[in-house]
């Protein structure tokens, strides 16, 4: 049986190493070293990863590199790349690597052509001018996120996102939208997620009830089962499918992707696919000491497992990224929040962190004060822009002085004779710099961080690619619906005060 990872000879040895730089603070390295950013940062495709700022020295990114030999790292790589059912849990591959493949196979490249001769002729046609995405999860997630990034690149439609099974939300879309005006697009693979089809269902009789009887010109549906669209009353002809080794925080690229591309526009999605490619050739192709995100997945197991600190924050430094840590939480914590490996075993170590984040400069003002003075120390990945392509030059100049500020001051901290103005510093970041905020550079990005995630799964041996965490509180929520199962007595006396099965 495969060793523990705990129990390798590479890992007690980064444990002892890092014993060792506990003692050291990032600071001396500084000023032990003029040429330290010049050593420990990368440049790719318009993209600028500095990770000087870590407890990190070159013998610790040496160690880390044995840690994947061992682990076999470079093998799951191509397992992932080949098509290789790595998903053992599901016994599927993982292929949404495969739909940004340059060149693209025929039965990929046959569905996209479908799918933007279709978002040409809605956008072409101009009878629609609003699209409402009901889905959840990677059904509406990186949708959600994506379409936000890309204000500059929208067109005339304007895209509404309905998730949450709260009704509050979809009477807000109603206010917002013309019936005869509105492209519903149903997002589930298995056409049977509770909260979406919920929604749809309470959609299509919103759209009845307006007067609008015949719904299949109003809804299109983005799913595997076909027959149970059809038996919604979609079309087969606007019904959208999903390939079977593409998981919902990963389905960005696919189909599901419909509402954004009504959105922005075949060739700006076609833009995102490309740089999310780009990111792939350079995972598989680059050298471990030129691997982005290799080094920023290691850099995170580092921080994780060895010098045991247990959140992340992503602090994006444009409004246009406001929802990038939503997305990342789903992507993260939902791949690697795991605590049995490959073998079935609960694993005596840490895996996934808990991500969290906000908006820079409105991070400073809402938590800000626990990450430079907290007890704990929260790694952080801020995420900069450039050249924001607006003409508030004073605004994004000062906005850049306060990213360059906070991971300097998180790093390098402060001394003073009152306690309460003490920072220690030595709090660990990355900063990743992209030159300007495009479908393509979003694409690379939001590979990137896919790729550590993988990375991070292989390391510690997990399965990244099934969620089965997200079951028991559905199928305990069944049963309370149908009152078909005993409960605790909290759970007994909170269903007897909100009244909610009254006669």
């Amino acid at each position: 049986m495969t060793t523990l990872r705990s129990e390798l000879p590479e890992w007690n040895a980064l444990a002892a190493h890092a014993a060792d730089l506990k003692t050291q603070h990032i600071r001396e390295f500084f000023g032990a070293d003029p040429e330290r950013f010049h050593n420990f940062h990368l440049k790719y495709d318009g993209l600028l990863f500095d990770f000087s700022k870590n407890l990190i020295t070159g013998e610790t990114l040496e160690m880390l590199r044995d840690l994947t030999r061992v682990c076999d790292l470079e093998g799951w790589r191509e397992q992932m790349f080949s098509g290789k059912p790595i998903n053992i849990t599901d016994e599927r591959p993982v292929l949404h690597c495969g739909i940004r493949k340059q060149p693209a196979s025929a039965d990929i490249l046959r569905e996209r052509e479908r799918l933007f001769a279709f978002c040409n002729r809605i956008v072409d046609e101009g009878k629609y001018k609003h699209v409402v995405n009901l889905g959840i999860g990677g059904s509406h997630l990186g949708l959600q996120m994506a379409y936000k990034a890309l204000k500059p690149y929208q067109n005339d439609l304007k895209v509404h996102f309905v998730a949450n099974i709260d009704g509050s939300r979809l009477l807000e879309v109603f206010e917002e939208i013309i019936p005869e005006e509105t492209l519903f697009v149903v997002v589930s693979k298995s056409f049977g997620t509770r909260e979406t089809l919920m929604n749809a269902t309470t959609a299509r009789a919103w759209m009845q009830e307006q007067g609008l009887e015949d719904i299949s010109k109003h809804f299109v549906a983005v799913s595997s089962h076909v027959d149970r669209a059809k038996a919604f009353g979609i079309d087969e002809d606007s019904i959208f499918p999903i390939p079977d080794g593409v998981g919902g925080r990963f389905s960005l690229w696919s189909n599901v992707g419909l509402s954004l591309c009504l959105g922005v526009g075949p060739k700006h999605f076609q833009a995102l696919l490309d740089g999310a490619f780009s990111m792939d050739a350079h995972f598989q192709e680059a050298p471990f000491h030129e691997n982005i995100p290799m080094l920023l997945a290691l850099i995170g197991i580092w921080n994780r497992n060895f010098l045991k600190h247990a959140s992340l924050g992503i602090i994006p430094y444009t409004q246009r990224l406001s929802m990038l840590e939503s997305y990342m939480q789903q992507l993260d914590m939902e791949s690697n929040g795991k605590s049995v490996d490959r073998q079935g075993r609960f694993l005596p170590y840490e895996t996934g962190p808990f991500i969290f984040g906000e908006t820079g400069t409105n991070a400073q003002h809402a938590f800000f004060q626990l990450i430079h003075q907290g007890t704990e120390i929260i790694p952080c990945d801020f995420i900069v822009i450039k050249d924001p392509k607006h003409p508030l030059d004073e605004h994004h100049h000062v906005l850049l002085a306060n990213a360059l500020a906070q991971p300097q001051a998180l790093m390098q901290g402060q001394d003073h004779d009152d306690p309460n103005h003490v920072f220690t510093g030595n709090r660990p970041s990355n900063t990743l710099v992209l030159d300007v905020l495009t479908p393509y550079s979003l694409g690379l990005l939001l590979a990137l961080y896919e790729h550590k995630v993988f990375v991070q799964g292989i390391i510690w041996n997990i399965n990244s690619f099934d969620q089965c965490g997200v079951e028991l509180g559905k199928t305990l929520a069944t049963a309370i619906e149908n009152q078909s199962k005993s409960l605790d007595s909290s759970t007994q006396g909170l269903l007897e005060h909100l009244d909610l099965f009254h006669d």
